[in-house]
C-alpha cells in the first residue's frame, strides 16, 4: 500500500472510530487499529498484525476495553488466527488484558522483555508461554511466512524493559509509549506536527527518563525506513513526520534532565 493510500485511509472525515481501522494492506499482510471511540485525552491504542493465518495482538491494553477489543477482532475474522501478544511493558494500560486473554485462549504466546515479563504475573496469570524479545530470539518474532517483527531495545522510555515493535514488511514502528500524546482536541491522525509537539510534551516531559535515553533510541530507529508510526496513545504519524517525531526526540528534554537541571 502506498503512502498515499494510507494518508487516504487516516484523513477519511467519515472513518469510523467504534470499528477497527485498516491502516496498511499487502498481500496476506495487513494491520488494524483495534483502540476504542473513547471521550478522553488520553487515548488507548491497540493494534493487531496478520500474517497469513497468524495474528499477533501489540499492546492489549487495560481490562476496561477486553470485551470491545475481543470483539473487533472476531468481527474481522482473526480471531482463531491469534498466536500472540506484544506488550512494550507492563503498565495495565498496556498490558492487564493478557489475564483475559489468557483465560479465554491460554495458547497465546506473551511477548516482552524479560524485565517486563518479570511483572506480568502479578496480573493473575502465572502460566504462560512467554516469548523473549531480547537476544534469546535475535529480538526478532518470525512468522511462517518468512516476514519479520523486529523489537527495538527502548530503556527507561519509560521502563527499563520497554521495547517498540518494526514490521519490516509494512515499514511500521508500533512504538509503545514513545510518542505517546495526551490531546483533548484529538486527530486520529496528526497533520501538523509543530501543534502537535505540546501534546507530546505533556507526556514525554514527565514520563521520559532523559535526554540521554530519548536521543539514543532515536538515533536507533532513524536508520530504519519508517512509513507510519503507531503509538499506544494519541494520534498516528504518518510518513511526512518521522524526520521531526525523530529529531523530537534528539532535542527532548525531560525527566531528570528537568528535574536535575545542570548535573
Amino acid at each position: 500500500m502506498s503512502d498515499s493510500k494510507i494518508e487516504s485511509i487516516l484523513h477519511n472525515a467519515n472513518l469510523d472510530m467504534d470499528k477497527p481501522i485498516l491502516l496498511y494492506e499487502k498481500e496476506n499482510h495487513s494491520i488494524y487499529w483495534l483502540g476504542v471511540a473513547e471521550d478522553t485525552a488520553f487515548r488507548i491504542n491497540s493494534y493487531l498484525i496478520n500474517d497469513g493465518d497468524q495474528s499477533v495482538i501489540v499492546d492489549p491494553g487495560s481490562r476496561s476495553y477486553f470485551e470491545s477489543i475481543k470483539n473487533h477482532i472476531k468481527n474481522l475474522g482473526y480471531y482463531d488466527n491469534l498466536e500472540a501478544m506484544i506488550c512494550c511493558h507492563q503498565d495495565p494500560d498496556v498490558a492487564a488484558s493478557m489475564f483475559d486473554w489468557l483465560q479465554i485462549k491460554p495458547e497465546l504466546k506473551v511477548i516482552a522483555s524479560a524485565r517486563t515479563n518479570v511483572l506480568l504475573p502479578h496480573y493473575g496469570a502465572s502460566e504462560y508461554e512467554f516469548y523473549d524479545t531480547g537476544i534469546a530470539n535475535n529480538h526478532e518474532f518470525i512468522f511462517k511466512s518468512g516476514r519479520k517483527l523486529n523489537f527495538v531495545e527502548a530503556p527507561f522510555l519509560h521502563f527499563p524493559g520497554a521495547i517498540s515493535t518494526f514490521d519490516e514488511s509494512s515499514n511500521t514502528l508500533l512504538s509503545g509509549d514513545i510518542w505517546a500524546a495526551i490531546d483533548i482536541d484529538y486527530q486520529f491522525v496528526i497533520t501538523d506536527f509543530d501543534e502537535h509537539r505540546l501534546k507530546l510534551d505533556l507526556f514525554h516531559i514527565d514520563y521520559m527518563a532523559s535526554n540521554l535515553a530519548s536521543r539514543s533510541f532515536a538515533e536507533k530507529v532513524e536508520e530504519l525506513e519508517i512509513d507510519l508510526i503507531l503509538p499506544q496513545h494519541g494520534s498516528i504519524i504518518p510518513k511526512k513526520f518521522v524526520k521531526d517525531a525523530i529529531d523530537y526526540l534528539k532535542n527532548l528534554r525531560c525527566g531528570l534532565d528537568i528535574i536535575y537541571p545542570g548535573k
